[in-house]
């Protein structure tokens, strides 16, 4: 089945549609209109939506008229699933549709809506009124934890919510809410089961009765009664709080060089020589590890790298899927996430700087087209690709692929994910000069300021008028990053990523380190958590921008930070490794090269090239950073003597080692 749609279209821009393109002709990529000019233009769409099919045109419209007839595609299940992401991404100044035909459309068709109603259980949406229900109920809550991409999640949702007994007993018995976890990364982090889905039962005060994963029929209705009778007997008294919500502070130290000392000899007392990666279960491709191994125990680093290109990378459309359930890289789980894809993306094109070699540049360049491709959502990145129908599917060629049905895509632009991306694609850039990274990050920098950014304050994500949660720690942490990584690379973005540091300083540092969000919410939410790898790449974020900046306040926050956990230093797994990191660089201050020439200029392009992906590059450096340096010519802090060409700065980087 196809689907003709028909625009009216004004644009800013040269516009290209993607598709058969009646006016003019089978063209694959077809112009309807330059700059300044009213043009029409219509185009088939396939059965689904598919890669860059609305890529090109989507980042340039400015004004959408009509869809004169969108209810004829209202029950087309395979086509929209794709398509209110695309209008999530907000590019439009006005849009006008048929309401009621769209909002069919977003129910029958999008994945997180198909969700809930494929089960029989009435669901509540996250927030007090469903707390205050069960308090007024005097019954416990069911929290479901769930993704668009979690396999388990569907089937739960297929088999025991889909039971009726099952549901009848929950709809009775409990107040059923079901969580969105990439959407609500605050309650993931306080209920997450250690999986998806998971199954948790809280008192109406938000404390912890049960936690299971998934269930089966049979087994959640031992679980239902087991739950009911032990709070009908209890009552809140059966409630729990989580050590790490119990207030207490973690236990501070010094930073020294016994915090980088202790990760490092995790590294070799973890990684598995026989198949590489750390740990002898489930391998998880550990991107933050693997760059603190790339400077400390770089055949470690190279061999994981090897070891997730061979297993988890998808060589047919790129990008990598989630990990392996196998110590061997086998029982591969096959969704994509931009989290995994944006910070491997970046650790792969570490790699490449290190090595030359085209085993790591690859893998990240068909990285960079999957973002930019399949998972493009118009302005921004979205969260993530799921399974489709397994291991079958991903073994098929491009062109088998084309014929099967595509798998579930949620193209929702998260800010954490998209700041990772940018940081990622522009990593990539300044070690090959790839303009595709450089202009895909640049517009993504443009949606982060322009539509999640607010005098400081990060929004999760916005969709179709509904706003996410503000300052969660992650998204603060990447975006920082993101901005002060442009800042290298493109010579702006630290007055972005100061007015953000600035926000979180004020609003989530206290005692020492980050809250993850706001002290404020139902449940639990209202109780302090600080997580250790949050702080860590907040930490991480402040010592480059005390770099660029010449601001020392930002070092002494990111010092207080990594101290307010050293003094359990000693029980930091492997897998946030970059508090290592952290320490790291400010025990000895971070490689710091000052260029006092325009960004892209040969020196400012070998500063970039430098092979250490620590370092902190200052384009267009002033007093501030380096005084007394003459224009045109680059310095390494700590070297006195200036260099005025490529190779001189390479022997100048020399002298340090």
């Amino acid at each position: 089945m196809a689907v003709h749609l028909d625009f009216d279209l004004h644009v800013d821009v040269d516009v290209r549609v993607v598709g058969h393109t009646p006016q003019f002709g089978p063209s694959r990529h077809s112009s309807c209109g330059r700059r300044g000019v009213d043009a029409s233009c219509g185009f088939d769409l396939p059965h689904f939506v598919r890669r860059s099919t609305l890529r090109d045109w989507l980042p340039s419209l400015r004004l959408v008229a009509t869809f004169p007839d969108l209810d004829s595609c209202s029950r087309v299940t395979s086509f929209p699933a794709r398509f209110p992401g695309l209008f999530a991404a907000q590019s439009f100044h006005s849009f006008a549709f048929p309401s009621p035909a769209f909002d069919t459309l977003y129910r029958e068709t999008h994945p997180r809506s198909r969700m809930q109603e494929e089960t029989r259980v009435e669901w509540r949406q996250w927030g007090a009124d469903a707390f205050d229900e069960a308090r007024d109920r005097g019954v416990p809550v069911l929290l479901s934890l769930s993704t668009t991409w979690c396999v388990d999640c569907h089937e739960m949702d297929a088999t025991t919510y889909a039971d009726p007994n099952v549901a009848a007993n929950v709809n009775d018995r409990f107040v059923p809410v079901r969580v969105d976890a990439d959407r609500r990364p605050r309650v993931r982090e306080r209920y997450a089961a250690g999986g998806f889905p998971s199954t948790v039962f809280l008192t109406p005060e938000g404390e912890l009765l049960s936690t299971a994963t998934a269930l089966a029929p049979d087994g959640m209705r031992q679980v239902l009664d087991r739950v009911a009778e032990n709070y009908a007997e209890k009552g809140d008294d059966a409630g729990r709080v989580p050590r790490a919500l119990s207030g207490d502070l973690p236990p501070a130290g010094e930073v020294d060089a016994a915090i980088e000392e202790q990760l490092a000899g995790q590294l070799d007392e973890k990684f598995d020589e026989r198949f590489a990666g750390w740990g002898q279960n489930a391998k998880f491709p550990l991107a933050r590890t693997v760059e603190f191994a790339l400077k400390r125990e770089r055949d470690q680093a190279l061999r994981t790298l090897d070891a997730i290109r061979d297993h988890l990378h998808d060589e047919v459309a790129g990008g990598f899927f989630r990990y392996a359930g196998r110590q061997d890289w086998g029982d591969v789980h096959h969704a994509k996430l931009l989290d995994t894809n944006a910070t491997l993306l970046r650790a792969f094109a570490h790699a490449y700087v290190y090595t030359g070699e085209e085993a790591y540049r690859e893998p990240a360049e068909s990285t960079v087209k999957f973002l930019t491709d399949d998972l493009w959502a118009g302005v921004a990145v979205g969260g993530s690709v799921g399974p489709g129908e397994g291991a079958e599917y991903w073994r098929k060629s491009a062109e088998e692929r084309a014929n099967d049905r595509s798998p579930r895509t949620d193209l929702t632009a998260y800010a954490g994910g998209n700041a990772l991306a940018a940081d990622g694609l522009l990593a990539y850039h300044g070690y090959t000069d790839d303009e595709r990274a450089r202009e895909y990050a640049d517009r993504v920098l443009d949606y982060l300021e322009r539509d999640l950014l607010e005098h400081g304050s990060v929004v999760h994500f916005r969709e179709r008028g509904r706003t996410g949660p503000r300052d969660v720690l992650s998204d603060v942490a990447a975006v920082v990053g993101a901005f002060t990584r442009a800042e290298q690379t493109l010579g702006y973005g630290a007055d972005v990523a100061s007015t953000v540091a600035d926000h979180a300083i004020e609003t989530l540092h206290e005692d020492g380190s980050f809250r993850d969000g706001p002290a404020e919410g139902p449940g639990l939410l209202d109780r302090p958590l600080r997580p250790l790898d949050g702080n860590a790449a907040m930490a991480n974020a402040l010592v480059d921008l005390a770099a660029l900046t010449g601001e020392e306040s930002y070092r002494e926050v990111a010092r207080e930070t990594v101290g307010a956990f050293a003094g359990a230093s000693h029980r930091v797994g492997v897998q946030v490794a970059e508090y290592g990191t952290a320490a790291s660089r400010l025990v000895h201050d971070p490689l710091t090269v000052a260029v006092a020439d325009d960004p892209g200029s040969d020196l400012h392009r070998a500063a970039l090239r430098i092979a250490d992906h620590e370092k902190v590059v200052v384009p267009d450096a002033d007093e501030s950073v380096a005084p007394d340096l003459d224009r045109g010519t680059a310095r390494v802090l700590g070297v006195d003597d200036p260099a005025s060409d490529p190779e001189a700065l390479m022997e100048r980087v020399a002298r340090l080692e």
